[in-house]
């Protein structure tokens, strides 16, 4: 197993040992069962890989134990992650049973949340077997209480490495980027742009950061659909603007970019002055947003200054969050840097902490010529911001 993967799981445990207090938790546990099927999103902060059986992740400030069934035990023994790794053959029942009586939880963490997706992978199945093996334990299920504001900070928290990954596939989203900007002219389609990229993708063995089917976004001109839909036929043509939303999956970590350029018309050597209005307006916007964003704040307090900052200009509001974590996922659960809108929950109260990484981003529609769209990766530091991305500070000219 790679070693890198293993250190990544060290780390997070060790995180998450540390966190536990912080949330009057005496135990964190997650329980999945035939992982291929179905996969627990907090499973990926402390175990890798799949699993087949039933299986019990038990976490500490002490300790952590694992119960996996027999073939699956001496994959997460090599991780050299955990205390005390136990495998079973016909029943999952008496040891984890056995290990709760012995821990004698009074609080025990369980990734159920009606909020955030990444703590919400507990189903109710496995909750009915959960608490069956409680009953044998004596362990009441009022000790059983949503981790999610542990989750959320355990996933938010980015360390070194984690960030590292990051930094490595922004990089190559950056690059590639450059490559695709040079091949946007007059005459070629959305799904060429498209296809340009995912070809780069499988020579370099990377995968996209979200469904493949629209990642990236092309859009093309004032009749192209903003927003999550796929690239179409439409033709690049003078005069449009044209946006590019990408992200990469690299070594287990996302980036997720947008980016803008202008087709000029004949005769023309930069943007009509309607075009620039809205670009600098966004751009404006973006920064007002990201100056926000600094330890302490809540993600609604930043959307707000970023949303502002665009209808001050004019604009009308986007129609969306400004900013979400950004890691194993494009969209990594917990915080949302958004508006106090039902559909969004509580993560809108969510707190910004140091080690969060967002991507933030905001547009506006120019008549007659497409969107301006701005997208871009930043880690939160105790000072503000640092930018993981080389922001766009100026509308490029296509060919």
């Amino acid at each position: 197993m790679p070693n890198s993967d293993a250190d990544l799981v060290r780390q997070k445990l060790a995180q998450a040992r540390a966190l536990l207090a912080e949330h009057d938790l005496d135990l964190w546990l997650t329980f999945v069962r035939e992982t291929s099927l179905g996969r627990d999103p907090a499973l990926d902060l402390i175990y890798p890989y799949d699993l087949t059986w039933q299986s019990a992740f038990l976490v500490t400030p002490e300790s952590a134990l694992a119960i996996v069934g027999r073939f699956d035990a001496d994959n997460v023994r090599r991780l050299g992650a955990y205390d005390e790794v136990l495998g079973y053959d016909e029943s999952i029942r008496p040891l984890l049973a056995e290990s709760l009586k012995r821990l004698a939880p009074a609080r025990i963490g369980v990734n159920v949340s009606a909020d955030d997706p990444a703590a919400d992978g507990l189903t109710v199945g496995l909750r009915q077997v959960l608490e069956a093996v409680l009953a044998e334990a004596n362990v009441g299920p009022e000790r059983l209480i949503s981790a999610e504001a542990f989750l959320g900070r355990l996933r938010g928290r980015k360390t070194p490495a984690e960030v590292a990954r990051i930094r490595r596939g922004i990089a190559t989203t950056e690059r590639l980027i450059a490559e695709v900007g040079e091949r946007i002219r007059p005459g070629v389609r959305e799904v060429d742009l498209a296809a340009y990229l995912h070809a780069r993708l499988r020579e370099l063995g990377l995968g996209t950061a979200w469904d493949k089917h629209f990642d990236p976004i092309v859009n093309t001109g004032p009749d192209s659909v903003p927003g999550h839909a796929a690239p179409s036929d439409l033709v690049v043509a003078p005069g449009h603007l044209v946006h590019l939303d990408f992200g990469v999956q690299q070594e287990g970590f996302c980036s997720d970019l947008q980016r803008m350029w202008y087709v000029p018309e004949p005769g023309e050597t930069e943007p009509p002055p309607e075009v620039l209005r809205v670009w600098q307006a966004v751009r404006a916007a973006l920064l007002a947003g990201a100056a926000a964003l600094r330890p302490g704040a809540q993600g609604w307090e930043v959307d707000a200054a970023a949303r502002a900052a665009l209808t001050a200009h004019g604009l009308p509001e986007y129609r969306h969050a400004f900013g979400h974590h950004l890691g194993r996922v494009a969209h990594d659960g917990a915080t949302i840097l958004g508006p106090r809108w039902e559909r969004y929950g509580r993560t809108p109260y969510g707190v910004v902490e140091a080690g969060n990484v967002f991507a933030i981003e905001l547009g506006a529609p120019v008549e007659e010529r497409g969107w301006v769209y701005l997208e871009e990766n930043v880690l939160v530091t105790e000072e503000g911001v640092e930018w993981l991305s080389t922001p766009q500070e100026e509308l490029w000219m296509a060919r």
